[in-house]
């Protein structure tokens, strides 16, 4: 019988000490990976490092849950970097500022626009929890409704990185940002939400997901999911029951989901094949399935979280995912960084399983 179906039963500790999935191997290769992310020049940005999507937001999202079932009493030195970096740079409205890799157009927009998206979100996650913002937390929303797009086809979005690049710096992409955003807005404060300026910054938001949802990749409405727990007027009711839906249509006979199974997505020629159940597909979606209240007890979630248990590195930790673009020299930071996403989310799920 597997360790899943004694959810609730056995301590928390156990985790890390017998059956499916070493918790804190999982946390030690996130953690290193950070060191790694912290000494590697191309991430230098003011007040530390930049936050990537691969390999930092997907850190910042999953290390908590780990911290809660390995019963850590604080966050990690990484964890506390990367947040005293994104308040470094809470106010800054020039990309070279922010990192001097992106000071000509479109790319100093484009950081900018990802850079406001992720602070507001992971400063608010950051935040005491009082009745407004804290003092970091108000000026990453400011920037954020600042830099919102106002007019165009994505008006109600923030630019975002097009660098041909799946699965977070395609044209696309600029749809998962938003939806990042609306989980940020979310996730302040029921006071804040009410002020007149920060409802219309919302209701702009929400027409661009009415526009834009259709058009989706799984992927980037899988966010948007996500985000609709914390503003439930972001996707709705119906929409939300046709993507749960469509989620358990494509899951594999296995319990896991293949990376098409996230798509469509532009083809790339030079990327390395997946085809079976993929750590990265797997991981997100059974994160997202969680966050939406599918208890783990459902047989196939269960399937899922006993596929990701099965698939964990049983020396280095990690979920093994390749890039979606191109061959990578083995062992290089870039070949690393579908790996990153793929172990913060499949720790994630598992994580919060065991919490239940």
């Amino acid at each position: 019988m597997r360790i899943l179906t004694f959810l609730g039963i056995f301590p928390l500790m156990a985790l890390s000490l017998c059956g499916g999935w070493d918790a804190r191997l999982a946390a030690s290769y996130l953690d290193a990976r950070q060191q790694e992310w912290l000494r590697w020049p191309p991430a230098k940005a003011t007040g530390g490092t930049c936050l990537s999507c691969h390999t930092g937001a997907t850190y910042l999202l999953a290390r908590p849950a780990l911290r809660r079932v390995l019963g850590e009493s604080r966050p990690t030195s990484y964890e506390t970097g990367l947040l005293e970096g994104l308040r470094a740079r809470a106010g800054l409205l020039e990309a070279k500022e922010v990192s001097p890799a992106f000071a000509a157009e479109p790319l100093a927009s484009q950081c900018l626009g990802v850079e406001a998206v992720f602070a507001a979100l992971f400063l608010s996650l950051a935040d005491t929890g009082g009745a407004t913002l804290d003092a970091d937390a108000q000026k990453g929303f400011d920037r954020l409704w600042s830099l919102q797009l106002r007019q165009g086809s994505a008006r109600g979005a923030w630019p975002w990185f097009n660098l041909d690049l799946d699965p977070y710096e395609m044209p696309n992409s600029q749809f998962y940002g938003a939806a990042v955003a609306a989980l940020a807005a979310g996730n302040a404060p029921a006071e804040y939400r009410k002020q007149p300026k920060v409802q219309q910054r919302i209701a702009e938001l929400n027409a661009y997901f009415a526009r834009e949802r259709e058009s989706q990749p799984l992927h980037n409405r899988l966010m948007l999911l996500w985000a609709s727990t914390k503003l439930p007027d972001a996707l709705p009711e119906a929409a939300r029951r046709s993507t749960i839906e469509e989620i358990w249509r494509k899951q594999e006979a296995d319990g896991g989901w293949t990376i098409d199974s996230l798509g469509p997505w532009k083809e790339h020629p030079g990327a390395p094949v997946s085809k079976a159940s993929n750590s990265y597909a797997t991981g997100l979606i059974a994160s997202v399935l969680e966050a939406v209240d599918v208890n783990p007890a459902d047989p196939r979630l269960a399937r899922a979280l006993a596929w990701l248990e099965s698939h964990q590195d049983r020396r280095g930790g990690y979920w093994e995912a390749g890039s979606m673009n191109k061959q990578y020299e083995p062992g290089s930071m870039q070949a690393q960084f579908m790996r990153d996403a793929a172990t913060a989310f499949a720790a994630l799920a598992l994580s919060e399983a065991w919490g239940r």
